[in-house]
């Protein structure tokens, strides 16, 4: 018969067990982008979540960005260049992958998507020249907006 001990034991290496499914969550996920085929910095944000998240990412040039930003719920003032979709969330341009990450680990209802509004430089896939600006990744959902991030 089990003791304690050994049921302790059990539980934690499955703690542990479920711990790491929970954590690749990001990487086991199924991305696809959508870039207008013009856009160079849409593949360096790509290049980006495919190294940090581990993920195999798609991409689509076919569809006018206009119409996919609409039928996906983009709010106009968070539009950027690139729109890309993850197990029914919306990510909006140049989002930071540890940000991802914890939106998938985390799956709150209530929020539809992310975004980082415009192209800032020194955000993923913007990286050039060695200058940042400070960005804000948003929130968007049924509440309207809030600030998920801070990037100085």
């Amino acid at each position: 018969m089990p003791t304690t001990r050994t049921f302790g034991r059990r539980a934690a290496i499955l703690a542990g067990f479920l711990a790491t499914a929970c954590a690749g969550a990001a990487q086991a996920a199924s991305y696809t982008m959508y870039r207008d085929p013009g856009c160079g910095c849409c593949l360096a944000w790509a290049s980006h979540a495919r190294a940090e998240l581990s993920a195999e990412i798609q991409v689509r040039e076919s569809l006018p960005m206009a119409s996919v930003k609409s039928q996906l719920g983009v709010p106009a003032p968070l539009a950027s260049c690139h729109t890309t979709v993850v197990e029914g969330y919306v990510i909006e341009g140049h989002v930071p992958a540890r940000e991802i990450a914890r939106l998938l680990k985390e799956r709150p209802g209530d929020i539809k998507g992310l975004a980082v509004a415009g192209m800032p430089r020194g955000s993923p896939g913007m990286d050039g020249g060695g200058t940042t600006q400070p960005y804000q990744v948003i929130a968007f959902g049924s509440f309207g907006q809030r600030v998920y991030a801070d990037y100085p």
